[in-house]
């Protein structure tokens, strides 16, 4: 059993890193504007099982082995930086008027782009293998501890994430004009090439 004052330090580690602003949270909010909550649940569910999927995998001491390789590391962060600017495109590319109406409607984000967008995202990886390392208790159940973590960090997933998406819905849902989707389209794209450039820049 997890002391509780184990728990109070694992939400005062967790929450913060998860509420705080970085290119998961704002591809949350810009999917929320753009095709609400219900449209943004399969990628959210996506973001979600991703994140469940690293607790796994550092939780139970499978992660080590990959930081330790600089090479994985690099991979990481390119990767996620192609990804970004794959998404920043792909929000300005529907922002140009197009002959077609459903051009000027794009997909929505599946649950595979939610979960790309963790996958390769270098900071959820050190945040989730820093989160293990810092309170996992040795002289308990590795596994019985993962889990029970893996699933107060995903509650927290969900409590911190639904208020970047349903304000993105609120604050910039409002404006649904055709006029308006390509501003939108143009700042949601721009937003992303900017946090792509500042990763490949850091």
């Amino acid at each position: 059993m997890i002391a509780w004052d184990v728990w109070l330090l694992f939400l005062g580690f967790a929450v913060p890193m998860v509420f705080s602003p970085g290119p998961g949270n704002t591809l949350l909010a810009t999917a929320g504007a753009r095709f609400g909550v219900g449209g943004t649940v399969p990628f959210w569910t996506g973001f979600e099982a991703a994140n469940v999927a690293l607790c796994f995998l550092y939780g139970l001491g499978l992660g080590r082995a990959l930081l330790g390789h600089p090479e994985f590391e690099f991979a990481l962060r390119w990767g996620g930086i192609v990804y970004l600017v794959y998404l920043g495109w792909s929000f300005i590319r529907s922002s140009v008027p197009a002959a077609e109406p459903e051009a000027a409607n794009p997909a929505r984000l599946s649950f595979a782009d939610g979960f790309l967008a963790v996958v390769l995202n270098s900071k959820i990886h050190s945040t989730i293998a820093v989160m293990f390392s810092q309170f996992l208790d040795p002289a308990g159940s590795t596994t019985a501890q993962v889990g029970q973590f893996t699933l107060a960090f995903l509650l927290v997933g969900i409590a911190c994430h639904f208020p970047w998406i349903y304000g993105g819905k609120v604050i910039l849902g409002r404006f649904r004009s055709p006029g308006a989707l390509r501003v939108q389209g143009i700042v949601f794209g721009a937003c992303m090439l900017v946090v792509a450039a500042y990763l490949a820049l850091s």
